[in-house]
């Protein structure tokens, strides 16, 4: 397998994800190295230069569009193509930021394997690097608040309409809804504690400029 530099770097929070990922690609014979979140990601990045990024969006400590957006305000990294996988930034409004922030692909939950490896040849072997003009801080911060505001709004209608549900529900058929609330709501206090973060940045870079 020609790999132009580097092995394929696989940013992932979720072990089966992440595993399934990584074995895909390995039985095809290409070099793959794995990290937990953005910040272990950004970290290998920095270090080792890999040929290709496939990142989640939503992970903890640094998610997917801050990791491709710090990736692209580097002049050694900007260059290196990246694929966004996502089950929550589905939108096509959360494709075009994504697409704004120079990655060259976006691909939905759950992964068809045999599309995933065809994108994966195509991006190795056609020599694709990111080529978007780079965001600034704001309009990248902007753009970001605007794409979580949109998943906190819908998590909590999602929640709102689990919770009615539950009301009416069999007992026998109602741990199944419970989980898929459990779920809900660690997305929700997850999506709401990256805006604050967000906020935070957003009020600091424009005071600064």
């Amino acid at each position: 397998m020609n790999i132009p530099y580097g092995p394929i770097l696989v940013v992932e929070d979720n072990e089966n994800v992440r595993e399934l990922l990584e074995v895909t690609l390995r039985f095809k014979g290409y070099p793959v190295v794995s990290a937990r979140n953005g910040e272990e990601g950004l970290d290998f990045i920095n270090r080792e230069h890999p040929a290709l990024v496939i990142t989640d969006i939503l992970m903890p400590k640094m998610d997917g569009f801050t990791l491709v957006h710090q990736m692209r305000k580097q002049s050694a990294t900007r260059h290196i193509p990246a694929i966004f996988i996502s089950a929550t930034y589905v939108t096509a409004e959360d494709k075009m930021f994504a697409i704004s922030l120079g990655a060259v692909r976006f691909i939905e939950k759950p992964i068809d394997t045999e599309d995933f490896l065809l994108t994966v040849a195509e991006i190795l072997t056609s020599g694709i690097t990111s080529k978007k003009d780079l965001l600034s801080d704001l309009d990248f911060y902007q753009g970001y608040r605007d794409r979580l505001e949109d998943k906190l709004q819908h998590k909590k209608r999602q929640i709102a309409r689990t919770e009615r549900l539950l009301q009416t529900l069999p007992e026998d058929q109602r741990p199944a809804f419970l989980a898929l609330l459990k779920q809900a709501v660690d997305d929700r206090d997850e999506i709401q504690r990256e805006l604050d973060d967000l906020m935070r940045l957003l009020d600091e870079t424009s005071h600064s400029s």
